[in-house]
């Protein structure tokens, strides 16, 4: 099955491109929170601030980027934000080598840099089902996962190592090459996108207003956004806080940092591997539901660290590899299954909507995070962060879709149903 998908024109360029990318964001998630944190000494609130700056993009763009892209080839688009994040990456060592660094340079190139990202994002969830079959995209996006998760793995551990010879900013120069790998990968691939002619494009908001349908008139979709959205609420809060909680409150060293997050990937690898199998072991709708319980029951394990110091080190690498394992099985199954669901010419703008929810509650979980870290302590805010995630559990849980073997491919069988329907459903 996999090398089917290899054999698939130009996602072997895909692949490259995206693990370098990969590769060099990894290094930047590692180096900017120590920049921010050790050497510009920021509060809880400013790294709110930056976390938020980094994130508030799609609350701002992630609608019209959906249906600007559904108007463009994406591939194009998706160089062209390679470049840009390039650029703006490639400022923060230049202005630390030149004495002038400060925390709104960083809250700036986070903003540009998380614009760029959106169009990225969006273009390259809807990318994956124009430049592969539909029998290979599930195999496609778990390869494509299980490329970021090696990354994630040895990025965090590669930066940790780097930090111990370079200065933080001057490691992000590997992000920028990242980036540039990535676009020259991305300009070799030769796609058989077919774009709407112009005198077929209609009101902009007309399109948006397509997407936002789509998505929340589906009983499936709407449950995706509720979960991924709670989740990602409740873990913002939890992370944003996470760097100071680790180099400040504990005094742990950018190393075992960088090695820290390292765990959570390889967790996040093997579920990335393990994802599609689990899927047909046991069923999507249960992979889906089993997984939300327990990625929000390990949040748990970061706030509890600071309080037992003793043992933090091993109950922050546990808690990072099951919550990474977890995350990347549920998702995995649930981007499988919408872009089965999706026809193809909605794809930019259901992923659009979508994204704009669920990553538009980022930059209020940073700010939140700021917010009640500076009120009432950072580990209290912490746990405020794990509280808010366990409401992730009830949308697939109180569903019908727990006990589904196959989760629907067609639209109808995607809706919400009554409850002797369901049933039957679920039975076969």
């Amino acid at each position: 099955m996999r090398r089917s998908v290899w054999r698939q024109p130009g996602f072997a360029l895909l692949w490259a491109g995206e693990g370098t990318s990969q590769l060099g964001a990894q290094l930047a998630g590692i180096a900017m929170p120590i920049i921010a944190v050790t050497m510009l000494r920021a509060t809880d609130a400013e790294m709110g601030y930056l976390n938020a700056a980094q994130t508030a993009a799609f609350l701002i763009v992630g609608l019209p980027a959906g249906a600007w892209l559904d108007r463009m080839r994406k591939r194009h688009v998706m160089i062209a934000a390679d470049l840009v994040r390039a650029a703006a990456v490639a400022v923060i060592p230049l202005l630390a080598i030149l004495g002038h660094l400060e925390i709104w340079h960083l809250v700036v190139v986070g903003a540009i840099v998380g614009i760029a990202t959106v169009f990225f994002d969006v273009g390259y969830q809807s990318f994956v089902p124009v430049l592969v079959d539909d029998d290979h995209v599930g195999d496609a996006n778990g390869v494509l996962e299980a490329t970021a998760q090696t990354m994630r793995l040895g990025g965090p551990a590669v930066a940790g190592g780097l930090l111990g010879l370079l200065a933080a900013p001057v490691v992000l120069l590997a992000n920028v090459a990242g980036f540039l790998v990535s676009a020259l990968a991305l300009s070799g691939i030769r796609d058989g996108e077919v774009v709407r002619p112009k005198h077929e494009h209609r009101n902009l908001f007309v399109e948006i207003g397509e997407g936002i349908r789509f998505v929340a008139g589906n009983d499936l979709l709407r449950r995706v956004v509720a979960t991924v959205a709670l989740s990602n609420l409740g873990s913002f809060i939890v992370y944003t806080l996470l760097p100071i909680a680790i180099l400040r409150i504990l005094g742990i060293d950018a190393f075992l940092f960088g090695v820290i997050m390292s765990v959570g990937a390889i967790g996040g690898l093997a579920g990335s591997l393990l994802a599609t199998r689990i899927a047909r072991a046991i069923g999507e709708g249960p992979a889906i539901t089993w997984s939300t319980v327990v990625f929000a029951a390990s949040a748990s394990l970061l706030p509890l660290s600071v309080l037992v110091p003793d043992a933090a080190v091993v109950l922050l690498m546990v808690g990072e590899a099951i919550f990474g394992f977890t995350v990347l099985v549920f998702n995995i199954v649930q981007v499988t299954a919408r872009q089965r669901l999706c026809p193809k010419p909605l794809l930019g703008r259901m992923n659009a909507s979508i994204r704009t929810v669920v990553w538009g509650v980022m930059p209020i979980g940073a700010l939140v995070a700021g917010g009640l870290g500076t009120a009432l302590g950072t580990v209290e805010a912490m746990w405020i962060g794990v509280a808010v995630g366990a409401l992730a559990i009830p949308p697939f849980l109180l569903s019908r879709f727990r006990t589904m073997r196959a989760l629907p491919t067609r639209l109808a069988d995607a809706q919400e149903q009554p409850a002797e329907v369901a049933s039957d459903d679920a039975a076969r």
